[in-house]
């Protein structure tokens, strides 16, 4: 049968079923049933196709090789093909994209090939679109009666899709403020430049508070709630212990066992206890709810989690990977209650060596619920908290011992420091943005990250080293172009690196942030430095930790909140009770770390999203206000400027006064006339132009002041010291000055650089720098 339609179809450019089947003689019911299920296996294989008419054609064969990977779209048209881990990454033009969406999984063909000499990458088309990702969507409905068969549009909060969404009339009646969630049935073609789709449901109001965050994280496929089946599993788990759940399990109940968190934290996942030894070492207990004592591989529960495989964490919200009811309830370290657990019981050396260990199921009792403004206040001294907190008073005083330890010896590998400057977005109770403050670490803070990095790096060794089936948290080493590209970077502020990109040493690393610190551009170069590394991400296979230096990591310190970790938890007790389960998880660890990876890059996503969109919807009642700020990254198409409450905002090439070049190998722009010139890290004026919360973009307008710097050779302006105190403003626009300038002139000769530089918006198109962090 399926040369039969291989022939028929090589005569005819495109056929219905109707008429293929009187073709063939396969009308009769039982014949016209294998038609379709040959047709079916044919377009699987791709043999064959249907248009948007519904009528069928053959494919033709390709004489160029091609190649399969997803698709990973720009919001400005064009985007990128990868292959697989080892491959770099495709380069696909905005006439080159065929419909394709982000997520896709697409055949292309390479159009030019890489050049490693020049750093470019390779360019290629997408020929077909072999597998779509997106098949349902969020937006608020427009109502257009142009289109009589469709109720009206939506538009994605998601920006990598340009084209409207148009819903076929439902049955119930709509007036344009509902949030809509729908089902894509047909995609975008040659013959029609949009998407049709069913209704799904109402997902709420434009009114309602908080659905500006809800439509984002619904328009990722986030959603808070918890299906039924999986509910109803979490009901019937028992609120408290019974004898047989202590059995076979280390009895540490009487030890000195407390939690440090966040005080707004619900889901206390890590207790911790510490003594010294009769030798002088140390003894660290790092206690994590045993999560996997409840959610059963292959229950609903479980399958719930993989799917999610992350909490997310948004402003005002948090969607659980697992329901309220363990994350909140059973699986939570509460003070005075007995809990089960998973412990790496570590002895430490004086030079932070971990000597002797033991990973084992547990059973624990807190003493306190700290939170980290509690410990800080302890360890600075503070008398009303030692004599509140008295009986964990010396424990405190040990774990700051032992993590300056920690530090030390994590320093002396050669860990990086990414540590920079995070927002905490201040909302009242109908998520409208109130304030924009920097988050505060403190010892306590950085206390608690030693730890669990020490229990993490225990227990990735030990299944390494017994050569059993194991997840890894993995960070390869950087791209030797990233690293070229840094290293330019850094030497536009006069800064050496020793080593070379194909082989640059931690420690070289650490020795040039260490040259930085103390100046304005110290920040800025440490977000630089984490953009040129890698993604960290989980794999089966071990290639170690390049930013912690460690040659052994996983996670296993917060099972609530992350699949991954719940595996390894898992296996601890397996293959406690016996090694034959080896190869059932060398079978399942693979698609686990890969659909984990891809969870957390989404999460990552919606967490930048949103916190753009509340940055943007803080400053819209700044504008026209003028603002001091340090310019935090220069490119072709402009310079970005990072205010102290870490806004950031573009001013675009054709905002400034003159015509302006720039120059790549220092990442500078210099006015044609003036001389001046801007490089990342200086401090600058600005006025706020405009804050569009839709797409979280934020303009600014250069302000000449007495910051500006001048190119030498060029006639020096009067231009005083920045003071010292400059980068340590408290983090608020309140304040702002008024604007009283005029508008800047532009030189009527450059009217057509400035429309040219304007539609293409430098070489890619005019974008947004968006940090990558690795977690």
């Amino acid at each position: 049968m399926k040369t039969e339609i291989l022939q028929y179809l090589k005569k005819k450019e495109a056929v219905s079923m109707t008429d293929l089947a009187q073709e063939l003689g396969k009308e009769s019911a039982k014949d016209f049933r294998d038609l379709v299920k040959t047709i079916s296996q044919m377009e699987r294989k791709h043999q064959l196709s249907f248009n948007d008419q519904g009528l069928l054609y053959l494919k033709q064969v390709r004489k160029e090789p091609s190649l399969t990977g997803i698709f990973h779209a720009h919001k400005n048209g064009f985007g990128f093909v990868s292959l697989n881990e080892e491959e770099e990454d495709l380069f696909i033009g905005k006439n080159d994209v065929h419909y394709a969406i982000d997520g896709d999984k697409v055949e292309v063909v390479i159009t030019k090939v890489a050049n490693r000499l020049k750093g470019t990458a390779a360019e290629a088309k997408v020929v077909d679109v072999l597998e779509h990702a997106l098949t349902t969507a969020v937006g608020q409905l427009i109502i257009d009666e142009e289109k009589p068969k469709y109720v009206g549009y939506i538009r994605s909060k998601n920006q990598k899709i340009s084209q409207p969404i148009y819903i076929r009339k439902p049955a119930l009646d709509l007036d344009g403020t509902e949030v809509v969630k729908v089902k894509i049935e047909k995609y975008p073609s040659r013959n029609h430049h949009y998407f049709v789709a069913s209704l799904l449901e109402v997902v709420g109001h434009s009114y309602d508070p908080g659905i500006d965050v809800l439509e984002v994280l619904e328009s990722m496929d986030i959603v808070s709630e918890f299906p039924e089946s999986v509910l109803a599993e979490a009901e019937a788990i028992p609120e408290s212990l019974t004898k047989k759940d202590y059995q076979g399990r280390l009895d540490l109940r009487e030890e000195m066992t407390f939690t440090i968190d966040g005080a707004d934290a619900k889901d206390l996942d890590d207790a911790v206890h510490i003594k010294r030894l009769p030798n002088g070492n140390f003894e660290l207990g790092v206690h994590i709810a045993d999560v996997s004592y409840y959610v059963k591989e292959g229950s609903e529960l479980d399958r719930e989690a993989l799917n999610r495989a992350t909490s997310v964490y948004v402003t005002d919200r948090v969607v659980p990977m697992l329901p309220e009811r363990l994350s909140n309830g059973i699986c939570s370290l509460n003070p005075q209650l007995e809990r089960l657990t998973q412990s790496a019981i570590m002895e430490v050396d004086a030079k932070g060596r971990v000597v002797h260990y033991q990973i084992t199921a547990s059973l624990i009792k807190t003493v306190f619920r700290m939170t980290y403004s509690d410990v800080n206040q302890m360890i600075a001294g503070q008398a009303d908290k030692l004599a509140e907190f008295a009986p964990i008073a010396t424990s405190v005083e040990e774990m700051v011992r032992l993590h300056e330890i920690l530090e030390r010896m994590r320093l002396r590998r050669g860990a990086l420091n990414f540590d920079t400057s995070e927002a905490k977005i201040m909302v009242n109770k109908e998520g409208k943005p109130l304030d924009i403050v920097l988050r505060q670490r403190g010892i306590a803070e950085r206390m608690i990250e030693s730890f669990m990095l020490l229990a993490n790096e225990t227990v990735a060794e030990h299944f390494a080293k017994l050569d059993l089936p194991f997840i890894y948290r993995i960070h390869e080493e950087p791209k030797a172009e990233k690293v070229q590209k840094f290293i330019d970077y850094a030497s536009s502020f006069g800064l050496s690196i020793f080593g070379t990109a194909s082989s640059i040493k931690q420690e070289a690393l650490q020795n040039l942030m260490k040259a930085a610190k103390g100046q304005p551009y110290e920040e800025v170069l440490a977000m630089m430095l984490l953009r040129s590394m890698q993604q960290a991400r989980y794999s089966e296979n071990n290639h170690g930790h390049y930013g912690l230096a460690a040659e052994f990591y996983t996670h296993f310190t917060s099972p609530i909140r992350r699949y991954p970790d719940l595996l390894v938890h898992r296996m601890v007790r397996e293959y406690n009770q016996s090694k034959k389960v080896a190869d059932h998880f060398e079978q399942i660890i693979p698609e686990i770390a890969s659909q984990s990876s891809s969870r957390e890059r989404r999460a990552i996503e919606a967490e930048r999203e949103v916190e753009a969109m509340k940055k943007a919807e803080y400053m819209e009642a700044f504008v026209n206000q003028e603002f001091e700020g340090v310019v935090s990254s220069v490119v072709k198409f402009g310079l970005f400027v990072e205010l102290p409450n870490t806004v950031e905002g573009l001013i675009h090439i054709s905002n400034l006064p003159e015509y302006y070049q720039y120059h790549e190998r220092t990442m500078t722009l210099v006015g044609e006339k003036s001389g001046r010139q801007f490089q990342v890290g200086q401090q600058i004026k600005v006025k706020l132009l405009r804050a569009d919360k839709t797409s979280g973009e934020i303009d600014f307008a250069f302000l000449p002041s007495e910051f500006d710097v001048i190119e030498k050779g060029r006639k020096q302006t009067k231009r005083r010291k920045p003071s010292p105190k400059a980068n340590n403003r408290k983090p608020q626009v309140a304040g702002a000055k008024k604007d009283k300038s005029s508008k800047s002139k532009k030189p009527k000769n450059k009217k057509a650089f400035y429309k040219d530089i304007a539609k293409k918006g430098g070489k890619h198109g005019q974008g947004r720098r968006k940090g990558r962090r690795t977690k």
